[in-house]
């Protein structure tokens, strides 16, 4: 018998699944809400809020797993925009190094005194290809 033994699929391998709800976290982390279909929203929420609660711990062991889990590619940077960065300009970073900190600075302090539930997901139309639900998953403010 297979009782609890669900698995978000989707039509996808495990690698791709992988990469699906990682791009996901860091839109959703980057953004602060995103528009995606009702099924990929309810496996989004249940990631989201488990990097919601790493975030508020804040340890370097939970800031390496919320890297490895949203697939965080710190890229080298060159020595001009090393430069530039330690300077203060931090626009030559690409956005996977914006996000942990957005995570880590802004989502763990914000949600500090709250249990859980830290996303919320509104319906709204169907798409018109193929007339999936879509839905907006955001923070909760």
């Amino acid at each position: 018998m297979r009782h609890a033994k669900r698995t978000f699929k989707v039509g996808r391998n495990s690698s791709h699944r992988k990469a699906l709800v990682a791009n996901l976290l860091k839109s959703l982390v980057e953004h602060g809400k995103i528009e995606t279909t009702v099924t990929k929203a309810k496996e989004l929420r249940r990631h989201a809020d488990k990097m919601v609660t790493l975030a508020k711990k804040g340890t370097l062991a939970s800031r390496r797993l919320a890297i490895s889990r949203m697939n965080i590619s710190f890229n080298p940077l060159t020595s001009k925009e090393a430069r530039k960065a330690k300077a203060g300009d931090f626009s030559s970073y690409n956005t996977d190094r914006k996000v942990i900190g957005i995570l880590f600075n802004d989502l763990g302090k914000r949600f500090a005194e709250r249990n859980g539930g830290y996303t919320r997901i509104i319906r709204t139309d169907t798409r018109r290809g193929d007339n999936a639900p879509k839905c907006i998953i955001e923070f909760v403010s």
